[in-house]
């Protein structure tokens, strides 16, 4: 049977499965905490999700909404432009990605929305790796980083 428990304190409820170490779980309850409930979030696949989960399993207390990895921006801009058209300006369009969705698969929806001036917030959780499908490397990875994909070190800086 499925059950469905509500916390009353904060945006985010108890027992996220983050990995072990990863600071993303304390990164979206301080950005939760700084920001009000006139939230709606937008989250790609990846690590991030763990907060969207699935059906009824979410560990945020706000309308949210995951897309596919490359369309974060443009998901956040479709959202803003549609409660600007019901004259709702004050709720707060955030979109919380990480690098693989932001800097390798989702900049060219990232930068339709910087060139249009869209008024949503990005944050960018970059863990410098795809952490969530096996540790491979990405843009944002370090030089001579090693991941799966560069068990040598990445041999190209960022």
């Amino acid at each position: 049977m499925l059950e469905i428990r509500h916390e009353t304190e904060g945006l985010v409820s108890k027992g996220v499965s983050a990995c072990a170490g990863c600071g993303l779980e304390i990164v979206m309850r301080n950005v939760m905490e700084a920001l009000d409930e006139d939230v709606i979030v937008v989250i790609p696949p990846g690590c991030s999700a763990l907060f969207s989960g699935f059906g009824a399993e979410t560990n945020l207390k706000i309308p949210g909404y995951q897309g596919n990895l490359e369309n974060t921006a443009a998901s956040a801009s479709g959202i803003r432009t549609a409660l600007d058209a019901k004259g709702n300006t004050h709720t707060t369009v955030l979109c919380f990605a990480g690098d693989g969705a932001t800097a390798d698969i989702g900049l060219q929806s990232l930068s339709g929305a910087f060139e249009r001036q869209d008024r949503i917030l990005y944050l960018c959780y970059d863990n410098e790796a795809y952490m969530n499908t096996g540790i491979q490397g990405s843009s944002s990875t370090p030089y001579m980083a090693s991941t799966t994909t560069t068990p040598g070190g990445k041999k190209t800086g960022r």
